[in-house]
């Protein structure tokens, strides 16, 4: 039995025969792997975060285009920013805003940029970028290689804006 191409739901599906019962096509429901934003939200692996509320986190790029690159998460998983609930989804910008606030005050720059890719991470994500110039916020540019002690850096300077 084929799934709809439409068919979803909150936990991916899977719909197979089992090999005890091979009449029988079972449905198992198994979340996800969670994506790398997940882990940084709950710890298990290492970013350097600088704001945090019960919905949202914010954290260095470890790829940065320019030093200052934060990314702006919500804690909870969604692969699309427009599948979100449309609180949500202001509840993210505003929280976005509080960033880019502290990034402005910190960070020496004409403005930060905002934008929202989508394609290498599954997890909504906003991109606020520190600007001099319209190319600090080319995506297709070689991405800066900060040592962790440069990104610890730049981290505490931004949380010193708030």
């Amino acid at each position: 039995m084929r799934l709809p191409v439409n068919f979803s739901l909150k936990f991916s599906t899977l719909l197979t025969k089992t090999s005890l019962n091979p009449g029988y096509a079972g449905i198992f429901l198994f979340k996800t792997m969670a994506s790398i934003f997940t882990k940084i939200i709950n710890r298990e692996i290492p970013a350097q975060i600088i704001a945090e509320d019960d919905r949202h986190i914010a954290f260095l790029d470890i790829m940065p285009l320019v030093k200052g690159h934060v990314l702006v998460v919500p804690k909870k998983e969604v692969n699309y920013i427009f599948d979100m609930e449309p609180g949500e989804l202001a509840d993210l910008h505003l929280f976005a805003q509080k960033v880019a606030k502290a990034m402005d005050k910190t960070i020496k720059c004409t403005r930060i940029g905002v934008a929202v890719i989508g394609l290498e991470v599954p997890h909504v994500h906003i991109h606020l970028v520190p600007l001099r110039t319209m190319d600090d916020i080319n995506f297709t540019r070689p991405k800066l290689k900060l040592s962790a002690e440069e990104l610890a850096e730049v981290a505490e300077v931004i949380r010193g804006g708030f």
